[in-house]
């Protein structure tokens, strides 16, 4: 089965996204002083959950791309869903991947039959 390329363009989009919100949120945390630094820590809480789900997606993303796994690629997509789900504000940032992971699977070839030899 071929690997499929617009996988592996959800893949990038989806760790450059990763990538930018874990950074923007933890040098706030890190940056702020004082009472500041509550309403940052308050922020980066609400913020969690839709991190979490991110970061598994794009494991599975990766993984369906490397491992040329139909399935893995499905739960990514799915998981790019809920992730934007989580946190609507920022889910035009997620809208590619959600929709090239989607895209990427039904691309995706089914898998080659095993033949059973017979005994005759």
């Amino acid at each position: 089965m071929k690997k499929s390329v617009l996988v592996l363009i959800s893949a990038i989009l989806g760790t450059a996204y990763l990538v930018y919100i874990v950074s923007y949120f933890f040098s706030n945390v890190a940056n702020s002083e004082g009472t500041e630094q509550i309403g940052a820590g308050l922020a980066a809480a609400l913020v969690a959950p839709h991190m979490f789900m991110l970061i598994l997606a794009v494991l599975f993303n990766w993984i369906g791309y490397f491992a040329n796994v139909k399935w893995s690629v499905l739960v990514g997509a799915i998981l790019y869903s809920v992730s934007g789900f989580l946190f609507l504000l920022y889910v035009i940032f997620e809208l590619p991947s959600i929709i090239l992971s989607f895209v990427g699977y039904a691309k995706m070839g089914k898998p080659a039959k095993v033949v059973q030899p017979t005994n005759s």
